[in-house]
């Protein structure tokens, strides 16, 4: 179980980058659409639960060193060539956006330059990948509890000074990325699924054992379930306050105490770190063989490439990009479901056939 508890960790903690722990995703795909937000946390932490589980086991089955394996396996040769297609190309825009996501804290927290912000991250990323899968595997899941701890303590402390008599839950209807809450709370699991999904079997592919990888997709969608409810409660009681804000959570743990604003920025920049980790190794191995030199240096050119894109704006490219990605993750989903009924019909099949020679 340590290794699925570790597997699962990482997955949280490559889906859980700059949008997600900031707020900003959670307040545009669940927190807007009020009450029913809730329902539809429930509904994406089922939905994270089981695809996350599918993948895994895939990579573990497959032993894939990258998703082009898996891809094909799931959607066949021609349609696996579009769906591999918009994997690959999400990979890269996520990296940008995390990017994106560390200028921002660094301007709104410490009043720094984003610039110096996106430097910095675009440094530690690239330094990162350079290094092996499992290890990369093991810095990602390094943040994930920490995290879980802090999103705990703000909503006890906004459920415990929040005036029910003057809610406005519809004080943030202007934010919303969906016209319906539970298209939202799809979306927000198709996105998340087509940039996580590379990563996910990769780490999948780490270990030999289905079930150990399988517990670690469920653990780590379950573990994005919780954390979607809790952002989404905390933020519901503050919604007047952080509508406008770029970094919601940030906002409200300075609320709490400066202390735990800059606790909360340093778990920021570590969950974006995690994400944009993820994203630039996922991206470079599905071009060039890790473990090259030719790897190496293409780290080094696709991270410069990300940086010098991660300026068009954080809030600007959560809220384009990542719908786009959540309409063609939707490819992703319907492959992984036919895959999942064909396996099970093909477990059946093969079981009845173990009698009949009886």
């Amino acid at each position: 179980m340590k290794k699925s508890f570790q597997i699962g960790a990482a997955f949280i903690g490559v889906i859980v980058g700059a949008g997600f722990a900031s707020g900003q995703e959670v307040l545009q795909f669940f927190t807007s659409f009020g009450a029913w937000g809730i329902l539809g946390s429930v509904i994406a932490a089922g939905l994270f639960a089981f695809l996350g589980m599918n993948l895994t086991q895939l990579g573990s089955r497959l032993q894939t060193k990258s998703h082009e394996s898996v891809v094909y396996h799931i959607c066949g040769k021609y349609f696996g060539t579009a769906v591999d297609f918009i994997i690959t190309f999400f990979l890269f825009g996520v990296t940008v956006v995390m990017f994106s996501g560390s200028g921002a804290i660094f301007e709104q927290q410490f009043g720094i330059p984003s610039l110096v912000g996106n430097i910095l991250m675009a440094v530690l990323v690239i330094g990162t990948v350079l290094l092996n899968v499992n290890k990369v595997i093991s810095l990602i899941s390094m943040f994930t509890p920490i995290l879980l701890l802090v999103v705990i303590a703000l909503t006890i402390y906004s459920l415990a000074m929040f005036d029910f008599s003057t809610a406005d839950f519809g004080a943030a209807a202007g934010s919303q990325a969906a016209p319906h809450w539970l298209l939202g709370a799809c979306l927000y699991v198709s996105y998340n699924l087509a940039a996580g999904a590379a990563m996910m079997t990769v780490m999948g592919g780490t270990v030999k054992d289905e079930k150990v990888a399988g517990w670690g997709g469920l653990i780590g969608g379950l573990g994005l379930g919780l954390l979607i409810l809790l952002i989404n409660v905390t933020m519901l009681t503050q919604l007047k306050a952080i509508a406008a804000v770029p970094m919601p959570t940030l906002f409200l743990a300075n609320n709490i105490s400066p202390v735990m604003g800059v606790l909360m920025s340093v778990i920021l920049l570590g969950m974006i770190y995690n994400t944009a980790v993820g994203m630039l190794y996922a991206f470079t191995a599905r071009l060039v063989k890790p473990g090259t030199q030719k790897f190496k240096a293409s780290v080094g050119i696709f991270g410069v490439v990300a940086f010098a894109s991660s300026f068009v704006g954080f809030v600007t490219l959560v809220g384009t990009v990542y719908p786009v990605m959540g309409y063609l993750g939707f490819v992703l989903i319907a492959a992984i479901v036919i895959a999942w009924f064909r396996t099970k019909k093909a477990a059946k099949q093969k079981k009845a056939a173990k009698v009949l020679s009886f």
